[in-house]
């Protein structure tokens, strides 16, 4: 039997030992799964909702654990695994209050009697999930995903076992029946022979491109649904009227939050030249004023990477991009997982830290001569997951919304998921939304009913 253990990241301590499910063991829980199905799709909406209510309110009263739990897995500052539990319960609070709406028959006006859309549950979803928001991304999708009647097997990241492990308990203490979402401790291969097998009918991945490739192709030889949210290169465009005294807080948290490791952050920073020398100085002092250090304490916003390999990759990537003439203004330091808040500047297009995604501290910043070619830039990426640029001028900005082929594009703001609106991405950032009314129509069978009488 295989075996792996978690660590801290910021003291290398070991904190679980685990074993990884048997295929004997992956396949028992697929059938508890399928077991419940019919059970739970044919449960009232209205008390899967209260089930929903039930887990915002175990989160709220958990919140300082989980917190505690993911800083340790995965060195996530403990101020900010807060506000992660606490926007965990506010989208079981959106669905639990809005999901008999949003799952009501669509009533189609036809030459039948009757006729309407019914919206019914597919069966057992398998979500794949990534370490860095360890409870948000499996909670957003968890949330509209059992409350549509369907049941979950979850494959979370290794380092975030203990993370995994949590939440099935937390379904399981809030009423959820046994089966209804299952965590599992499986390695790629047994993932693959998962899917391939017919009690599974959707699989969801966010994570990274390579990955989603993988995933969508053993899908697509099995014909099951997927829904892909894969990496970002996003671009923070600011055009010369830029207000920075309103909105510069905002854009290094856009860069920074999570220690750099989201796939919706900030990563390129386009700036018009006639705004450049003040933007520069003023990103660049608020940088340094972030605190770096022991993610248990409360005012540590700079943690570590979650593994020192990761950080390793991403020096790589800055160091290629050094060679290739960018100039350091601030960090580039690494001390096994600590990564220090990093600007880059003259970096041009044929840069790693342009190219590819650069998950850590990493600022790009990017000097244009104006809005067009400020468009023009941030439009050139293999990736589409979101883009934002600050101006005064809301009609400019309005009007080049198109231009940008992205799944979101803020104005004024850093990109980020709101469980009423739809998330997802274009282009090599994958396809499917995820929340608010797309997100639970995404793993439902949209049944055309004909009735006449």
């Amino acid at each position: 039997m295989k075996e792996y253990q978690t660590k801290n990241p910021y003291n290398g301590s070991v904190i679980a030992t685990y074993s990884q499910d048997t295929a004997a063991t992956i396949n028992s829980k697929l059938n508890k799964a399928i077991a419940i199905e019919a059970t739970w799709a044919d449960m009232e909406i209205a008390d899967r909702c209260q089930l929903l209510t039930n887990v915002a309110e175990l989160l709220i009263d958990r919140k300082e654990d989980y917190a505690k739990l993911m800083t340790q897995e995965m060195g996530k500052p403990f101020s900010q695994g807060i506000s992660e539990i606490e926007k965990c319960a506010w989208v079981c609070d959106f669905y639990a209050h809005n999901a008999e709406d949003l799952l009501a028959d669509e009533i189609i006006e036809t030459d039948a009697d009757e006729s309407f859309i019914s919206n019914d549950p597919l069966g057992c979803v398998l979500a794949v999930m990534p370490w860095n928001y360890p409870f948000w991304q499996v909670i957003r999708f968890a949330a509209p995903t059992l409350t549509a009647g369907n049941t979950a097997l979850l494959k979370h990241a290794q380092n975030v076992t203990g993370c995994s492990l949590a939440i099935e308990q937390l379904f399981l203490d809030a009423g959820y029946p046994v089966g209804c979402f299952q965590s599992l401790k499986a390695g790629h291969e047994e993932i693959e022979k998962l899917i391939a097998n017919d009690g599974i009918k959707a699989v969801t991945l966010t994570g990274s491109e390579k990955a989603g490739k993988s995933i969508a192709r053993t899908a697509g030889e099995n014909l099951k649904k997927t829904v892909l949210e894969l990496g970002g290169n996003n671009a923070c465009i600011v055009w010369e009227d830029a207000d920075l005294d309103q909105y510069i807080d905002t854009m290094v948290t856009a860069r920074m939050q999570n220690t750099g490791q989201s796939c919706i952050a900030a990563k390129r920073f386009i700036v018009c030249e006639d705004i450049y020398d003040a933007f520069l100085e003023k990103f660049t002092k608020k940088v340094k004023s972030l605190k770096s250090g022991d993610p248990m304490k409360e005012e540590t916003f700079i943690g570590v990477m979650a593994r020192e390999d990761l950080a390793e990759e991403l020096q790589e990537q800055v160091n290629k991009s050094i060679k290739q003439g960018a100039k350091v203004v601030l960090g580039n330091m690494r001390n096994e997982a600590y990564f220090s808040p990093t600007i880059l500047t003259d970096v041009t297009e044929d840069m790693p830290v342009f190219k590819e995604e650069t998950f850590g501290p990493v600022a790009a910043i990017i000097k244009v001569k104006d809005r067009d070619e400020a468009i023009a830039t941030a439009a050139n990426s293999r990736l589409g997951l979101g883009s934002m640029l600050f101006t005064e001028d809301i009609d400019a900005a309005m009007a080049i919304i198109s231009k940008i082929p992205d799944g979101a594009f803020f104005i004024n703001d850093m990109v980020k998921s709101d469980p009423r609106l739809p998330f997802g991405g274009t282009k090599a950032s994958g396809y499917g939304r995820e929340l608010s009314r797309e997100g639970i129509l995404e793993f439902v069978n949209k049944k055309t009913v004909y009735i006449k009488k």
